[in-house]
C-alpha cells in the first residue's frame, strides 16, 4: 500500500455516464473523492470495433481521474462479464480499496478477497427477482448476490429493505447508503417549449420500458379518458418488443413518447417543469430516477410498495392498480390534489437524506476505513 488514499471503482461501463444509474453515481463520487485528496481509478469498458476486433487497452486522465480502459472481443452481456473479470485481475495488482458497483459478477471479487484486498460492494436491487430474466440467469444473479453479501469486506445496501433482504443470506454487516442527486432549484423552459410542452401541464415517467416498471399501467391509466395535461414518457422503445408495442397501442394521442434522452440539462428541465413524477417501479431499492425527481422538487405518484414509500415518504401519492392510478391522474388534472404540499414535502425529504453531499460523505467515510 502507498500512503496516498486510493480507490478503484469497478462494475460500471465508465464515466462520464452514458448508460445507467451506477455510471451517474460514479460520475458524482469520483470527482468528490478526487477533491478530497484521493487517487481515483475508474475502469471503463471498450466495446469491440464494428468488425468485432478487440480494441487496445489504454489509460487516460479525465478531469484528474484516471480512467483505465479495457477491451473485450465480445459485446452484450457476455462482453460485460469478460470485462468485469479483466477489471478484477487488473485491480488485484493495484493498491487501494476496491469499490464494486453491483453484484452481478460478485463471484469474481473472490479473487480480490483471496489476495487480501478490501472490497466494498454496492448490492443494488434484488436483480434475480426481475420478471424479464430466465431461470438460469436468475440463478446466476442469486448466487452472486449471496457471494457479494457474505464475502465482500463490506456490503452497502441502497435502501433499508435491501439490508433486510440481505439478512436472509445471513448478512448482518451491511451499511445503508442511498443514492444521491443534484438539487434543481431552477431551469429555463425554452427546451421543453421547443418540444411542444408547457410548464406544469404534463406528468412524466422516466424509466426503462419494462413490465416491472408499470409503464403499460401508467399509459393505460392516463389514456382511459381525455386529459387536460399530457403524459410524457422517457425511455427507449423498440418496435420489435411485444411489450413496447402494447404500450404504443394503449396510448392516447396525448401521450408524448420522447425516447431515450441522455442530455442532463434537458432531462433536468423536463423533471423540473413537470406537474408530477410518475414512478412505477415495483422492485428494487432506492431508484436514482425517483431521487432525481425529488431533487427537482417534484410531487410523486408512485407504485405502492415498501421501497418507494421509504424513499418518497408518506406525503406523496401511491397506486396499486390501474384504476387507482387513473383516479389520481383525474384528480391531479382537475386540480383536486394539494400538489404544492407534496412538492414541498418531496424537497424536504430530499434535503434530509439524498443530497450528493450527504451520500458522497458517507461513502468516503466507509472507504477510508479500508484504505490503510
Amino acid at each position: 500500500m502507498t500512503n496516498e488514499k486510493t480507490v478503484n471503482i469497478l462494475g460500471i461501463r465508465g464515466i462520464p455516464a452514458a448508460h445507467g444509474g451506477f455510471e451517474t453515481f460514479a460520475g458524482h463520487l469520483a470527482p468528490y473523492l478526487r477533491d478530497k485528496g484521493w487517487s481515483v481509478n475508474v475502469y471503463c469498458q471498450l466495446e469491440p470495433d464494428e468488425d468485432g476486433v478487440l480494441r487496445s487497452d489504454y489509460d487516460d486522465d479525465w478531469n484528474g481521474i484516471r480512467r483505465i480502459h479495457l477491451g473485450t472481443k465480445r459485446s452484450g452481456s457476455l462482453g460485460s462479464i469478460i470485462f468485469d473479470w479483466r477489471c478484477i485481475r487488473h485491480a488485484a495488482c493495484r493498491p487501494g480499496v476496491n469499490l464494486i458497483l453491483g453484484y452481478n459478477t460478485a463471484i469474481f471479487s473472490l479473487w480480490l478477497r483471496l489476495r487480501g484486498r478490501p472490497v466494498v460492494m454496492n448490492m443494488d436491487g434484488i436483480e434475480w427477482k426481475r420478471a424479464k430474466w430466465s431461470w438460469p440467469v436468475k440463478a446466476w444473479f442469486y448466487l452472486n448476490e449471496f457471494i457479494g453479501a457474505n464475502f465482500s469486506t463490506l456490503p452497502i445496501a441502497d435502501h433499508p429493505q435491501i439490508a433486510n433482504h440481505l439478512r436472509r443470506h445471513g448478512c448482518t454487516r451491511s451499511v445503508v447508503i442511498p443514492y444521491g442527486a443534484n438539487h434543481i432549484s431552477h431551469s429555463p423552459d425554452d427546451a421543453i417549449v421547443a418540444m411542444g410542452l408547457n410548464s406544469k401541464e404534463y406528468v412524466i415517467s422516466i424509466a426503462r420500458i419494462e413490465p416491472e416498471n408499470s409503464i403499460l399501467e401508467i399509459v393505460e391509466a392516463y389514456s382511459s379518458e381525455k386529459r387536460s395535461i399530457n403524459l410524457v414518457i422517457l425511455g427507449k422503445l423498440d418496435e420489435k418488443n411485444q411489450y413496447h408495442r402494447k404500450i404504443k397501442s394503449a396510448a392516447s394521442e396525448q401521450v408524448v413518447f420522447l425516447g431515450a434522452i441522455y442530455d442532463k440539462t434537458l432531462v433536468s428541465a423536463l423533471r423540473f417543469h413537470s406537474l408530477a413524477y410518475l414512478h412505477g417501479h415495483q422492485v428494487g431499492g432506492t431508484n436514482p430516477s425517483l431521487v432525481e425527481a425529488m431533487g427537482a422538487g417534484s410531487a410523486v405518484i408512485a407504485h405502492d410498495n415498501r421501497f418507494n414509500r421509504w424513499v418518497a415518504g408518506e406525503d406523496q401519492y401511491y397506486f396499486n392498480n390501474t384504476a387507482t392510478l387513473a383516479k389520481l391522474i383525474t384528480q391531479l388534472s382537475q386540480g383536486k390534489l394539494p400538489i404544492e404540499q407534496s412538492a414541498m414535502a418531496s424537497s424536504k425529504r430530499f434535503d434530509a437524506e439524498f443530497t450528493l453531499e450527504i451520500v458522497n460523505e458517507r461513502y468516503e467515510t466507509i472507504l477510508s476505513q479500508f484504505d490503510k
